[in-house]
């Protein structure tokens, strides 16, 4: 059977496309202070583990914060007290979005894209400045009152590309939130993993540039 060629990208956004890498200085510096050493990479990938193990809610809060960095933390051996969950906090808090190198390769794949993503309304905004009108569609959970892994929030967004599911790649951090749904719902999906943490999965790419390869 001949395989329909891609006409359409679908991507998540934090930490897929976005994300804030002056996070890990500034958490490196609190340990610092606070006289504990931990291993850099060892710090990226825990977070990593723990994002796919919390549900993030669309807006933050400082408490949504205490209970996901106490989990960081121990899982790095640490134990989460007072100051030093109040010091991560202060200190990470409000960080601005950037957009990774990688994704330089969009505006390179001639097709149309969007974006599908658990954030608050102020998506739009923050993928406007970063790239430009480059995405044809924003389609963010609080605007929608839904949000991942509900199997509806895929539909709309398959509904408002207007395309057949084997037409549309779709491109996520997440192996819960993004490739397991997006199998289900008859998407080409690649997990981007550029980490490298989930090398057993035959759908992970270690960088976007990848992408060229199954256009």
């Amino acid at each position: 059977m001949k395989k329909e060629p891609i006409r359409y990208i679908l991507f998540d956004a934090a930490n897929t496309l976005i994300h804030k890498p002056l996070i890990w200085d500034r958490m490196e510096a609190v340990f610092r202070r606070h006289g504990l050493q931990v291993d850099g990479r060892a710090l990226r990938i825990h977070h990593k583990l723990i994002s796919e193990l919390i549900e993030f809610p669309d807006k933050t809060s400082a408490e949504f914060y205490h209970q996901f960095n106490s989990e960081l933390l121990f899982s790095l051996g640490i134990l989460p007290g007072d100051a030093l969950l109040k010091d991560i906090f202060d200190s990470c808090t409000y960080l601005p979005w950037e957009k990774f190198d990688d994704t330089a390769i969009l505006s390179r794949t001639g097709l149309p894209m969007g974006v599908l993503s658990n954030f608050n309304n102020g998506l739009g905004g923050v993928m406007n400045n970063l790239f430009g009108h480059l995405f044809t569609d924003i389609i963010v959970s609080e605007e929608r009152q839904l949000r991942k892994p509900d199997a509806a929030f895929y539909e709309l967004a398959q509904e408002a590309i207007g395309l057949p599911a084997d037409q549309i790649l779709y491109i996520g951090d997440s192996l819960k939130l993004d490739i397991l749904p997006g199998i289900r719902m008859g998407w080409n999906v690649l997990l981007i993993d550029r980490l490298e943490i989930f090398t057993a999965s035959p759908l992970s790419i270690p960088s976007l540039e990848r992408i060229k390869n199954y256009l």
